[in-house]
């Protein structure tokens, strides 16, 4: 039973972010947000096929899985993340050179980090130290969510405010949980934390996708922005 829940928590969030993702480059062409949901999705997309060939820690999936996660903790889900919110929050249009620059800093987060981090929650020093970084982003990203909440429950859509600072709260309890407090009844694999976690990472690829609709809807609707010839299919 519960490795039915893990895979359907792992389809849960290849479709999501599949989804979303592709929807915003098509309805919003916002390059550095359907960067960030396109390398979950394959990242989820890699998990699912790691686990279901047998979860062979000496296969490239295994090490794939790690860099596609160091990439989203490191500065994936947190700068770039933050850079392509700032579009509907501010008007921000990052020039080619601050998208060039997050994509690179994420991608040497890849490959750097990736090849530090552990499953086995004992620590060293350098283990100890990426796992503070990654917790320490995680909270500052959360600021800013926090900040995007309040943006869009300012815009009417109350409810997606809602959903969205309920995602993000579920994200930062991830993060905590992800490195500093494992379930005690958890198996060796951790299983019920990778189903939980899969599943609120869902949660935010979609409701962060919604609450961009609705910003950028508010900001169409108050003439701070030009409808987009796409936006009809949002």
């Amino acid at each position: 039973m519960k490795e039915l829940l893990f895979l359907v928590a792992d389809l849960w969030l290849m479709a999501t972010c599949w989804i979303f993702g592709f929807k915003m480059l098509r309805n919003y062409g916002n390059h550095l947000l359907t960067l960030e949901y396109l390398v979950v999705a394959v990242s989820s997309t890699n998990f699912l096929a790691w686990s279901l060939l047998g979860g062979d820690e000496n296969s490239p999936m295994y090490h794939l899985a790690y860099a596609l996660d160091a990439f989203s903790r490191s500065f994936g889900f947190t700068l770039i993340l933050v850079i392509g919110l700032l579009t509907v929050t501010h008007g921000y249009k990052p020039p080619l050179w601050v998208e060039v620059g997050a994509t690179g800093l994420a991608i040497a987060g890849a490959v750097v980090l990736g090849r530090m981090h552990s499953d086995v929650l004992e620590y060293d020093a350098q283990h100890l130290g990426l796992a503070i970084f990654y917790v320490a982003t995680n909270l500052l990203t959360t600021a800013f969510l926090a900040y995007f909440t309040m943006r869009v429950w300012k815009t009417g859509a109350t409810g997606i405010a809602v959903l969205t600072g309920l995602a993000t709260a579920a994200g930062t309890y991830v993060a905590l949980t992800y490195d500093f407090f494992p379930y005690p009844f958890d198996d060796a694999n951790r299983t019920i934390f990778y189903t939980v976690a899969l599943t609120v990472w869902g949660c935010q690829g979609a409701a962060y996708y919604f609450a961009y609709r609705a910003m950028h809807r508010h900001n169409v609707a108050t003439g701070r922005v030009a409808t987009q010839p796409m936006e009809a299919r949002a």
